[in-house]
This record gives structure tokens, sequence and C-alpha cells, in this order.
């Protein structure tokens, strides 16, 4: 298992450092596929990310982005840097595992306890999978759309003419959904119908979340929201997720519009490395020659 964020464009790494704040830590680690001593530290940084949940990490390929690790400063591979309110404060030359770990708990801030993935058997967050400027929504409220509904501030999600909305979260890679938690607006204008589909090509229309098969089918009660619980879902059918699609029904108290004041998904990002593919090699390696 594995929660590092792989950085696929110089716009998404510079918005990763954009949301680090004085106290959460954000670990780069700067590798490359030709690189041995990369591949030998990759499953113990993937490692690591499970067990410092409270603290991001993430993966850039230099050979995929130059420009990113030239200006990182970057020049043998692995580099890990570390950052933190988008300033970097330390960094790591080599795959040394010991001196890893060392300076991530130097570095780390207080645990996230809104990130805990206790009773969630090891599953958390997905929010920093999920790709913000991509999301779509039909039916949202011009002032209160679907972005709000992933901030962790006073924004909401609201429908627009009538209580249905369609929301279609696209993930940045695939991952393993295992829970849902929505956290309401006033209570009668409270999800309480909801049906997902996944892997859509598009954003399902309304009439096909009416005539098409969902994965399944979720009812939420007032309790539920009383009690602030996470939603289990059929976690077999969620297993390679890149797309969600949530159709919003109805509403708690049949009201007008439907309001979420945010929507936090739980799950795993899906583990590509391969572990007999991994050369057992140590010695730290520079740039390839031109």
């Amino acid at each position: 298992m594995s929660l590092v964020k792989s950085i696929r464009s110089q716009a998404e790494y510079q918005a990763l450092l954009s949301q680090a704040d004085a106290k959460k830590l954000i670990v780069v680690d700067f590798t490359a596929s030709w690189c041995g001593p990369c591949q030998m530290i990759k499953p113990v940084f993937a490692e690591l990310s499970t067990k410092y949940r409270h603290v991001t990490f993430a993966q850039v390929d230099v050979d995929e982005l130059q420009e990113v690790a030239a200006a990182a400063g970057v020049q043998a591979m692995p580099t890990f840097q570390f950052f933190k309110a988008g300033s970097k404060i330390g960094e790591l030359k080599g795959a040394n595992k010991n001196g890893l770990e060392q300076l991530i708990k130097q570095f780390q801030g207080p645990a996230d306890e809104s990130n805990n993935a206790a009773g969630l058997g090891g599953h958390s967050d997905l929010t920093e999978f999920v790709t913000i400027n991509q999301l779509e929504c039909l039916n949202q409220s011009h002032n209160h759309n679907v972005r709000n509904s992933f901030k962790k501030d006073d924004s909401f999600l609201e429908s627009d003419v009538d209580e249905q909305l369609i929301i279609s979260v696209p993930f940045n890679q695939a991952v393993k959904l295992h829970s849902i938690k929505i956290v309401p607006g006033p209570s009668g204008q409270a999800p309480k119908t909801i049906k997902t589909f996944v892997n859509r090509a598009a954003i399902l229309s309304f009439d096909e979340a009416d005539s098409t098969d969902p994965v399944e089918t979720i009812e939420i009660s007032e309790n539920d929201y009383e009690t602030g619980a996470v939603i289990p879902l059929r976690f077999v059918k969620y297993q390679s997720v890149h797309n969600l699609n949530i159709f919003v029904q109805d509403n708690l108290g049949g009201e007008e519009t439907t309001v979420i004041k945010q929507l936090i998904l739980y799950g795993t990002p899906v583990e590509t490395t391969k572990m007999g593919d991994l050369k057992k090699v140590g010695h730290e390696h520079a740039g390839p020659s031109k």
C-alpha cells in the first residue's frame, strides 16, 4: 500500500507546495526509473507514507519533469527534499533509509486527527488525489459550486433548480474506495439517497442516472449525520477507480435545494510498484550522461 502522490506536471508540483502550511510537512522524492538506488528505496518511501499519515509524500520523475528537477537544484538521484510553508527546510541525497526516517521525525508536525485512519482499516482521506480543477457537477448553484465541497472552510455546494445533483470526481491515479462521509448543511437539505457509478467516460446525465444500474444505492439517515458517521462502500466494487459519479437523488427534508458542506472519500491509492521488479543496488546515482 502507498499514499505517495505522483507529480505529473510543473503546475501540479507548484500547487502541492503552495498548499503547505507552517505545520504540514511535505517530502518530495526526486527519482528516476533507470536509477537502481531509487528503485531500492521506493517501497521504503511508500511504507513511510502509510506510517506518517500527517505528512504528505510526493514523487517526481526527473526525466519526465526535468524543469522541476532543475529548479529544485537536483543533481543526484534519489534526492529527498523537505518543505514547510512552501519553503525547503531540508534535503537528503541517496538511498538512506534510516536517514530518511530520521529527518521525517525531525521535521514532522503534529498528527492531523482529521486524517486519522483508525477504524478504517488503514484507509485515509483521498482529497489530495482528487483532480480539483476537473471536478464537474450538474445542477450546481453558480455561487456555491462543487469545489467548495472539497475545502475545509465555511463554503459549501448547493443545488440550483431542484434537490438533485450529479457530481463527477476524477482522481489523478487509480484508487480503492472504502467509504464516504458527507458533512451536510441544514438537516433538511442533507442528501438522503445517493447512487454511485464508477469509471464513466463522461459525467452522467440525469436521464442516465435514472435509467442506469448504479454500483450501489445508499440511504443516509439523520442519525448518520448527527453522529458524523462514515458510510462504508462495497469495497470489492471499487478496486480501481479513476472517476466516481455520485447522483444525489433527494434530501432528507424534501427541501427545494440540497447542501453539502464537505465530501470526504476514504480509501488508498492503487499500488503500482511490483516488488519483484526492484533492483537491489546500494549506491547513489548521478543523472544520465548526455
